[in-house]
């Protein structure tokens, strides 16, 4: 099966993960790395591995770079994974052995989440379909992220991927300030009867940061992960936090108006 798989990665100035994510596909004949203009050392490791290739697009959406990279797989499945996902050596092998049906669209993985290399208990990271048949999928821009939509049966891997991003803190903290934007744009674009229970939380605004610090330490047992459970636990308090300001800003200046 594995040589049946184009792994895809999106990258941009991933120099302190990339050389793990690509350790764990030298399985592969063909590794398609969609850049969208790293200026670091990214590129630099990435000539190291000689079946990987690069191809430059500017970024302007989540899911254009990702349809963008679909459109050039010539295999038959393809491997959509992000520049900081780790390939567990089980994984890898619970891969090679899939002999797929025709009807068979893809399959979804679940994700270990880790700091520093420390995999905690519980996180709010969902399993995704990172497995398909390129030619039955879209990707769709969804908040301040991505979705895809696939066509067909989709089976759950029983492996996972270790979610390890080493980027510093300080670029965490700056890319916040758009992604907030954009998940606010999607919260109040949407008919409040469509909302999911998070999302008609997040909506109200000031329950969510409460209840995802709540959700993270004891729900999902972070605070039996040492400080690299408290430094999710608060990340993820503080984005909701981020976004519950921004909410609030809105409807404070709409009612000025």
């Amino acid at each position: 099966m594995l040589d049946r798989i184009t792994p895809m990665v999106i990258t941009y100035n991933e120099a302190p993960n990339i050389a793990r994510v690509l350790d764990r596909l030298r399985w592969a004949r063909r590794i398609l790395v969609i850049d969208s203009g790293s200026n670091d050392a990214t590129l630099e490791i990435i000539a190291r591995y000689p079946q990987a290739q690069v191809v430059t697009r500017a970024f302007d959406t989540f899911a254009g770079q990702c349809n963008f990279g679909l459109s050039l797989i010539e295999t038959p499945f393809v491997l959509s994974i992000d520049a900081d996902y780790v390939l567990s050596a089980d994984l890898v092998a619970e891969i090679a052995a899939l002999d797929p049906a025709m009807a068979m669209s893809g399959y979804r993985t679940a994700f270990r989440y880790c700091i520093y290399g420390h995999r905690l208990r519980g996180t709010l990271y969902p399993a995704r379909v990172t497995l398909y048949r390129p030619e039955r999928a879209e990707y769709a821009d969804f908040g301040h992220g991505h979705k895809l939509a696939i066509e067909g049966r989709v089976a759950d891997l029983h492996a996972t991927i270790d979610h390890d991003d080493r980027k510093s803190l300080r670029r965490w903290l700056a890319s916040q300030d758009k992604y907030i934007v954009r998940e606010a744009d999607h919260l109040l674009a949407m008919n409040p009867s469509e909302r999911t229970r998070i999302e008609r939380l997040r909506a109200m605004a000031w329950p969510a940061p409460f209840a995802a610090l709540f959700y993270t330490l004891i729900i999902k047992g972070c605070l039996f992960d040492g400080w690299p459970g408290w430094f999710y636990a608060l990340q993820r308090t503080y984005a909701e936090l981020l976004l519950a300001i921004e909410l609030i800003d809105r409807k404070l200046a709409k009612r000025g108006e």
